[in-house]
């Protein structure tokens, strides 16, 4: 947004167009990335490097070996990090959807009517024709 300041546009409107406040993009302009980021990728690069080593490791596991390494993280932290970015065990997690095969279609043996001579024949409605009852007395109703 600072080439946009410097061709003319006012810092104003272009907030305004990108339905931010001013006041977190000055304090984004004074620092762009906060310290806590900067821990947080640290952090995530330690957890990755031990992922990498033991993909069998857990979040516990990952954060122990994160600490061994000079990053002191809670298992909390560990588990978010990690949750975020995919990193689970590969013990862990059951991989579902791709273990069940779908089966037949639930009643497929009604949509196509054969005759003995393996012709297929349109479907015959289900529903009986308008019956005698109710005509009596002028009624022109039908009752199904």
């Amino acid at each position: 947004m600072t080439e946009l300041a410097e061709a003319g546009i006012p810092v104003t409107v272009t907030c305004r167009v990108l339905k931010l406040s001013r006041q977190p993009y000055y304090r984004w302009l004074k620092e762009p990335i906060t310290t806590s980021e900067v821990v947080e990728a640290y952090r995530a690069n330690a957890l990755f490097d031990a992922h990498r080593v033991d993909p069998e490791f857990g979040h516990r596991l990952l954060a122990d070996a994160a600490r061994d390494t000079g990053e002191v993280m809670a298992d909390r932290t560990a588990w978010r990090i990690a949750s975020h970015h995919g990193w689970f065990s590969v013990f862990g997690k059951p991989k579902r959807g791709k273990a069940r095969k779908p089966g037949p279609p639930v009643h497929d043996d009604l949509c196509a009517l054969v005759d003995e001579h393996g012709q297929s024949k349109p479907e015959v409605p289900a529903c009986p024709g308008p019956s005698p009852h109710g005509r009596e007395h002028g009624k022109s109703r039908v009752e199904w």
